[in-house]
């Protein structure tokens, strides 16, 4: 059977993919983002779960790890689908999220392990970086929904309210995983300022550490040839 040459690319290049995906996500989730439409935020969700699923396989992790993964995926996927069909009650949300948080941190570390695992970098080990990035984005995002919930006032915004929508927290995490601090949106009370604050040293630590490393390879890979 041949395929397309588009689907071999995507087999090749599976971190490409979830980058892809994922910052399209960022582009079609506000369309989606509703108070009236949690069935549009479940959409989105279970979105973001499929896209994971092919970054475990991506990451060809171990079979322990493997069983985690999907130990997490199953009821994050229930509780997704679920609180679309039904809108269950807040709680129910703060279950769903906690599920989606340990989910995205366990693909956040399955990504790293991938990139680290060997010394010789590939185009989708480039892409790997973006990817695990933007996947750190969102296991923060849902760090700061569950603090939504559990502790409504945790964050203040231009708009009036003490809690604030899935995509103002998805905009904090992106401003403060890239230092960029031009979110509007403020942690105010003392274990939202916490989160916020260890999100900002992950980021520079993911930069100093996964980044750093893969430059150093591209330059030995390149010492290497030299010398040969």
């Amino acid at each position: 059977m041949v395929r397309h040459p588009f689907w071999r690319a995507v087999r090749r290049n599976p971190n490409a993919t979830l980058l892809a995906v994922q910052l399209l996500s960022i582009l079609i989730y506000p369309f989606l983002d509703s108070d009236r439409s949690t069935l549009g935020r479940s959409l989105f969700s279970l979105l973001g779960l499929v896209v994971l699923v092919m970054a475990i396989r991506a990451v060809n992790a171990t079979p322990m790890f493997t069983w985690v993964g999907i130990l997490l995926l199953v009821p994050s996927v229930v509780l997704t689908v679920m609180d679309g069909v039904t809108g269950w009650t807040q709680p129910v949300h703060m279950i769903s999220d906690i599920f989606h948080l340990l989910f995205y941190a366990y693909t956040t570390i399955s990504l790293i392990a991938y990139m680290f695992r060997d010394d010789k970098v590939t185009t989708d080990d480039l892409f790997a970086v973006g990817a695990c990035f933007t996947v750190a984005v969102w296991t923060f995002a849902y760090a700061y929904s569950i603090l939504n919930y559990a502790a409504p006032g945790s964050f203040v915004a231009a708009t009036p309210g003490e809690n604030r929508s899935w995509i103002e927290l998805l905009f904090l995490s992106t401003t403060t995983m890239t230092s960029t601090g031009l979110s509007d949106v403020v942690p105010v009370r003392p274990v939202a300022r916490s989160v916020v604050m260890i999100q900002q040293i992950a980021g520079m630590l993911y930069v100093a550490m996964v980044v750093a490393r893969l430059v150093a390879m591209g330059i030995r890979r390149h010492e290497h040839f030299e010398r040969s």
